[in-house]
């Protein structure tokens, strides 16, 4: 199902609070997003307990229940988890992950709230989730009558969010800081090999593991559990703040002159972290137009202009990523200043062509 319009974990509460509490719930979204906490979190809130199944590992005998033979009829009952006598939140997890047989299943306890002779205590709420099959995950097609079952809500990660989250749960300082500066890092399109990819789950894991090494983590390790957790170029990025962290570079020492770009073969993960933290300066500091240029914006441009020529002297690949356009083949920079810094530097408009 594709997204018409998307809303950010904060406002889930007050969505949830309006629409589960008197229809049931679909939650889309991307792995690793907080779909489940959020669910739990919100029935925490209201006070009930929160019973999660998961689609995947669920067979239709497990909702329906077996047969009992009752004065010579017989009577399905329906299972301990779920025929509860005190209202709850019912999580169906996974659900349009779960076969065509434990979807149908589901029908009755969806729509009308009720297995067989069981039904739902009052106040109870059902909430679903799960991913799209554009998310590279597990996912069957829902039929059109569970569809109309439920009311869709599709989640999208938010930085501000998370961030506001993590400060207040114990979540590692450097991914902190490290995604303050870098919130586009927070997640990542779900890729279509077999590889790890930023998610805020993902990011959680990382900061479990730092703690867990401690201040002994050495360098070696840190890159594996790095990239065994996050998006390849995500965890070169980290690894090289991480590096910043506990050397003596900065781009606000570079800047100034009190230190110089790092030119060791070993601290290229470095000198690419230094050169996007760079261009995310001079996109903060340099006006698109020229004409709105002060004096300190004109000294900024000439100190950009010698801090590139020093960077593509240790390597001009590094350098053109500075003036590279985005990932859709927009500038990020200031046409003026591409101009100005093609004339200076030919040979980096060359090694972009």
């Amino acid at each position: 199902m594709q997204a018409v319009v998307t809303v950010t974990p904060a406002r889930i509460p007050e969505l949830l609070l309006g629409l589960a509490t008197v229809r049931p719930v679909f939650l889309w979204g991307a792995p690793g997003i907080g779909k489940s906490s959020l669910v739990r979190e919100f029935a925490e809130s209201l006070g009930l307990e929160c019973v999660s199944l998961l689609g995947t590992q669920l067979a239709p005998e497990d909702l329906i229940g077996v047969p009992q033979i009752r004065d010579g009829c017989s009577v399905f009952c329906p299972p301990e988890a779920i025929a509860r006598d005190e209202p709850y939140c019912l999580f169906l997890d996974e659900l349009n992950a779960a076969t065509p047989d434990v979807q149908k299943a589901f029908y009755s306890l969806i729509l009308d709230r009720r297995i067989g002779n069981y039904e739902l205590p009052k106040g109870s709420i059902v909430i679903g989730a799960g991913n799209r099959a554009t998310d590279n995950a597990l996912a069957r097609p829902i039929a059109s009558a569970l569809i109309n079952r439920l009311t869709h809500v599709h989640l999208e990660a938010s930085s501000k969010d998370w961030l506001g989250w993590a400060a207040g749960n114990g979540i590692h300082p450097w991914v902190v800081d490290h995604l303050t500066d870098r919130p586009d890092h927070l997640w990542s399109k779900p890729p279509k090999t077999e590889e790890p990819f930023s998610t805020p789950r993902s990011w959680h894991m990382l900061s479990d593991a730092l703690h867990s090494f401690g201040p002994a983590l050495d360098e070696p390790t840190l890159k594996v559990i790095a990239h065994g957790t996050l998006t390849p170029a995500h965890a070169v990025a980290f690894c090289g703040y991480v590096k910043i962290v506990r050397s003596r570079f900065g781009i606000e020492a570079i800047v100034k002159g009190d230190a110089r770009w790092p030119h060791r073969p070993e601290d290229r993960d470095l000198l690419y972290y230094l050169a996007e933290s760079f261009r995310g300066r001079l996109v903060k500091e340099l006006p698109a137009s020229k004409e709105h240029l002060s004096a300190s914006g004109q000294q900024t441009a000439y100190r950009a202009k010698s801090l590139l020529v020093q960077l593509a002297e240790i390597s001009v690949e590094v350098a053109q990523s500075v003036i590279a356009p985005d990932t859709d083949g927009n500038p990020l920079l200031p046409a003026w200043f591409l101009v100005e810094a093609a004339r200076d530097m030919p040979r980096l408009v060359e090694a972009r062509q």
